[in-house]
């Protein structure tokens, strides 16, 4: 068995899940979150029994009330109604999530249309294009690359979602620019440092493995680009929540199978996973580092003095 590093938590899902349970210990049950505070089945079920509450809009939380914003970024419009409501934020959204915010309104405020690389109906690309709906136009492929139309093409830029492919966003902009030559990016790349090391580690075993099973949900954006990485160098990928959706069929005749898992699934999964496999028989694990991970975030404000314990 080769179990890709790294794998599972980055540090913005950390944070945020931290952010919920610490804020759990400060304020008890009820605390209330809007939309998944990250994309995983397994996560939001364990928050939910320590008495956090997951609702759809802003305007579900009751007034005066504790609510916590996901990992995925939110639209300048959520915290008016949050304001409205007279509801306490406790902000979870990725930092790294924020600097795209930043980049976006950089870019709106100097007039640019903004060629927004990602998926529609994720939640981070209905923040991102919330920090400029009128100015912001969706591209998820390099079809729509190749046709999309701006008002001024000598005034343009990019962003992408922080949790896509590598390599099809790459080929994405490349088509952008050579459409549009004065097309201008963000000074860092937007695709986050963690969603970068996991492709790239599920590289290095897909390549080497029969089958590839990756512990994510189905709702997880950089879980499933996990999976097709994976499948792009040929190997027999499946996305899996845990051990118990795996087809035994999946394993006939494999004789190496490799593990990884998306960046908001917990590391209690890919053990049980190791040990579902060990009792199949693939009980020799070899962990194939590609990258060390040493970035930490600073907690939300609200909960960074909150020291952190069981909430229930």
């Amino acid at each position: 068995m080769l179990l890709a590093a790294p794998r599972g938590y980055c540090a913005g899902v950390e944070r945020a899940v931290d952010a919920v349970e610490r804020a759990l210990v400060k304020h008890g049950a009820p605390v209330y979150v809007r939309k998944q505070i990250v994309h995983n089945l397994h996560v939001v079920k364990d928050l939910e029994r320590k008495g956090a509450v997951f609702v759809e809009e802003e305007a579900e939380v009751p007034e005066g009330s504790v609510v916590v914003l996901s990992a995925h970024g939110v639209a300048p419009t959520v915290y008016d109604g949050a304001a409205e409501r007279r509801l306490r934020v406790i902000d979870a959204t990725c930092p790294l999530v924020t600097k795209v915010h930043l980049e976006a309104r950089r870019f709106a405020n100097d007039g640019r249309t903004i060629l927004l690389i990602g998926h529609a109906g994720h939640e981070e690309v209905a923040g991102t294009t919330g920090q400029a709906p009128e100015r912001t136009i969706l591209v998820q492929t390099v079809e729509e690359a190749a046709s999309v139309e701006v008002p001024d093409p000598g005034n343009v830029s990019y962003l992408t979602q922080t949790t896509l492919s590598v390599d099809e966003t790459a080929e994405i902009v490349r088509v952008l620019r050579d459409r549009f030559p004065a097309i201008s990016g963000p000074p860092r790349e937007d695709i986050c440092y963690a969603t970068q090391n996991r492709q790239d580690a599920v590289k290095d075993i897909a390549g080497r493995a029969d089958v590839v099973l990756v512990i994510g949900s189905r709702n997880s954006s950089n879980s499933n680009r996990l999976a097709e990485v994976a499948r792009d160098l040929g190997a027999r990928a499946h996305l899996v929540d845990d051990e118990t959706e795996v087809d035994a069929a999946w394993l006939d005749g494999a004789r190496t199978i490799g593990v990884t898992s998306g960046a908001s699934a917990p590391e209690w999964l890919v053990e049980r996973m190791v040990s579902f496999l060990a009792g199949l028989g693939f009980d020799d694990v070899q962990q194939v580092p590609v990258a060390e991970e040493g970035v930490r975030f600073s907690l939300p404000a609200g909960v960074r003095e909150v020291p952190l314990r069981s909430a229930g």
